[in-house]
């Protein structure tokens, strides 16, 4: 028979940390809802959003950056993205949307260019209607070897449904789907994890909504996404270890409003893939001659 003598601040102890396991398993347990998609929930005015953590003004321009080490090459990588809140609008199972665009770069080259589609209830509730996703791969000297559309879809294609992704009334401990297109590849959700939590970055300190969000497609992968009232995303915490702490952060850098008549004209993901590379082979040749 095994005997085990504990002290008084060993069981103590001992008590907190099966508390705080507990929690934690708690936490990571994710059991998402599908939320009831309606017509008729949306009126004329739901490709424009006032939702306080995701608004959809038009013209708006959100840059993030994030910068890491490689850990076999011990090079600095610098990861951009742009999400710029377009004028166009689309219309999904009969519902206007907005349309969203938003560009990933790593080391000024173009890796992602995607489509996003989003709408507002009448309720307050934002909904992810479909992406359209272009990936680019390159080789090691900078050249453009294929391009795919993996993750792309769109509510009502192939059997997909829209998701949440933002409630009108969060509530910690919600957990929904944001997507749901398992013929597409396409299966995030996310769980509120916290509200009013204090956040530092570059552009201030902000009381957040934070959302811990994975993919059922790969749910060891977790990140938290920082929204701060009146502003919507401000901090990105991605590949989340076992104490939930970040491998690499992208922050809010920059917000900015233009009006319609000052976007130029549209050069196309070729010509934002010429940039790219221009800047990419501009820095392969500074680091050559170094």
């Amino acid at each position: 028979m095994r005997r085990i003598l504990y002290s008084l601040t060993g069981i103590l102890l001992g008590s907190g940390l099966l508390a705080n396991l507990s929690t934690q398993a708690a936490t990571l347990q994710f059991n998402p809802v599908l939320p009831n998609f309606n017509t008729a929930n949306f009126d004329s005015d739901a490709s424009i959003s006032d939702n306080s953590f995701f608004s959809l003004i038009p013209g708006t321009r959100f840059v993030y950056e994030g910068e890491k080490v490689d850990a076999e090459t011990g090079e600095s990588i610098l990861e951009r993205d742009t999400i710029f809140v377009t004028f166009n609008t689309k219309n999904i199972l009969g519902v206007t949307t907005r349309v969203v665009k938003h560009a990933a770069y790593v080391n000024n080259v173009l890796v992602e260019d995607t489509i996003d589609w989003y709408a507002q209830d009448t309720d307050g509730n934002v909904w992810y209607m479909g992406e359209f996703a272009t990936n680019f791969e390159y080789d090691d000297e900078g050249n453009l070897i294929g391009t795919n559309n993996d993750g792309s879809w769109s509510a009502g294609v192939n059997g997909a449904l829209p998701g949440y992704i933002m409630e009108a009334n969060p509530q910690v401990g919600d957990n929904y789907y944001q997507e749901f297109a398992p013929n597409d590849g396409a299966l995030d959700q996310a769980k509120v994890f916290s509200i009013g939590e204090s956040v530092s970055i570059g552009l201030g300190d902000f009381n957040v909504l934070k959302t811990l969000e994975t993919t059922e497609l790969d749910p060891d992968v977790l990140e938290f996404k920082n929204y701060a009232p009146g502003i919507g995303l401000i901090l990105v915490e991605e590949n989340l270890d076992e104490d939930l702490e970040p491998e690499f952060t992208s922050e809010l850098v920059s917000i900015e409003t233009v009006s319609a008549e000052s976007i130029p004209e549209p050069t196309g993901v070729l010509g934002l893939l010429g940039v790219g590379l221009f800047c990419w082979r501009r820095q392969r040749s500074k680091a050559i001659s170094a």
